[in-house]
């Protein structure tokens, strides 16, 4: 047993006396659970993901090897990647054995038949795709870097100085254990044996309760997909959100497929679905891309408009969009979302108009929730309207009141008017007393003359 490691702590991160390459448990945990949601990973990759505060990768190669000597994991392919310094380097990728899976079930508490496949092939490929979802799983977690304590070997001095305090990262979207991979959606079968033209959810996060997206479905593009197949993908998203099931109640119900599975959704429409673009394009370039898909797939996330004809003066007229049996469509960047978080503002909702956080991409401003408070701001508009022509009806009723006045010819009461004079006739009193005038004026002109004309008295001679 000359190559086992028998120097550093067995509870640490850093060594263990009983296996070859010194991990401790916690390092092969860490390394089972990893594996376990993403099936295919770089010792780097994992490092991000579990323990980004470690220098490097040695602590998690060395959880994997004991891992494959005890076959739960094996590494069948490797990969190259370009470092920070661009240098290009080549890693081993890693995957699960079936007993491998099956250990990792218990990490993650999950049933065994929900952990899928073992990606060997895959990972043999090179597992591009793999990888971009392993890094897209990196930036939504934003897993805190703590500090750790190199390990003091034998015949080695303790480090001059303590380590330097990671740098902080943004609020992730996590735990790990709240994430899975390539997650069957059948448009048609089942979960175990879905129909052609089903598809797979690159990365899901279920987390019943969570105050801002208890369920987001997750698509990683490559860019090596044409706009048209990366829209026909929410078209089939759709399709499997509309699929019900009956309800096992025995009451002729039926619920929707999905929902036997995830947790509901708290907003109107399907649960989210986020496009995370991997490729490094220029601003443009991506800009592009994004508005190509977002433009084939409209139909599955615009929500259908719903007018009241009601048009306030000057205005257009009002309603709300109904975005029942939508897809709620996001679209990030993995350069953006690695910065600043999957709770900054890195997200583009389709049908908004500005980059927003999570929680505000989510929202829809422009559905029937906006129209309730509009509408009832134009009902308490009305009513406040209302009440003040009752109280300026009240008001010239009390001020006619005060000023009316007992008519001196009919002794009826005389409210104040145009051409009233108070304490004068009313004004029927007035108007007989003008047709009185008016009538004897006309009887006046009515007589006939008296002198002149053809039929006066002649002048005598």
């Amino acid at each position: 047993m000359g190559g086992v490691r028998r120097e550093g702590r067995a509870g640490g991160v850093g060594g263990s006396r009983v296996r070859r390459y010194g991990s401790t448990g916690r390092t092969r945990t860490m390394c089972l659970a990893a594996l376990g949601v993403v099936k295919v990973a770089t010792p780097d990759q994992i490092r991000r993901l579990m323990c980004p505060g470690t220098k490097d990768a040695a602590t998690v190669r060395g959880g994997l090897k004991d891992l494959e000597a005890e076959r739960l994991a094996v590494s069948p392919g490797s990969a190259v990647r370009v470092n920070e310094a661009g240098v290009r380097v080549t890693e081993k990728l890693w995957t699960l054995t079936p007993a491998g899976l099956d250990a990792a079930a218990v990490v993650l508490d999950r049933p065994a038949r929900e952990m899928g496949g073992t990606a060997k092939a895959a990972a043999a490929s090179g597992a591009k795709h793999a990888r971009a979802v392993t890094d897209v799983l990196d930036a939504f977690l934003q897993t805190p870097p703590e500090p750790t304590q190199p390990v003091v070997r034998k015949h080695q001095f303790a480090p001059a100085a303590p380590p330097a305090t990671p740098a902080a990262r943004p609020e992730g979207l996590g735990p790990l254990t709240a994430w899975s991979a390539e997650a069957v959606l059948p448009t048609g079968g089942t979960f175990l044996s879905p129909t052609r033209g089903s598809l797979r959810a690159d990365m899901v996060f279920a987390a019943p309760g969570h105050d801002v997206v208890p369920l987001l479905f997750v698509e990683v593009d490559n860019g090596t997909e044409g706009p048209p197949v990366v829209a026909d993908k929410i078209e089939r998203y759709r399709r499997f959100f509309a699929r019900r099931v009956a309800s096992g109640t025995g009451n002729g119900r039926e619920v929707a497929l999905w929902r036997t599975v995830w947790p509901d959704s708290p907003r109107d429409g399907y649960p989210p679905v986020a496009l995370v673009f991997t490729k490094n394009v220029g601003q443009l370039a991506m800009q592009t891309r994004m508005s190509e898909v977002g433009e084939l797939a409209r139909d599955h996330w615009r929500g259908e408009w719903d007018g009241d004809g009601y048009a306030p003066r000057g205005q257009k007229p009002d309603g709300y969009r109904d975005y029942k049996g939508t897809v709620p469509l996001l679209a990030t960047t993995l350069r953006l979302l690695a910065a600043k978080g999957p709770h900054g503002p890195v997200w583009w909702r389709y049908g908004h108009t500005s980059w927003q956080t999570l929680g505000d991409a989510l929202d829809n401003p422009d559905d029937y929730r906006g129209y309730s408070v509009r509408a009832e701001a134009r009902r308490k508009a009305q009513e406040a309207e209302r009440e003040r022509a009752r109280r300026e009806r009240e008001e010239h009723r009390r001020r006619m009141e005060a000023g009316k006045w007992v008519c001196p010819t009919c002794e009826r009461y005389v409210y104040p008017g145009d051409g009233l004079t108070s304490g004068g006739e009313c004004r029927p009193c007035l108007n007989r007393r003008e047709r009185a005038a008016a009538e004897a004026a006309q009887q006046q002109a009515d007589q006939p003359p008296t002198d002149g004309g053809i039929f006066g008295r002649r002048r005598r001679t």
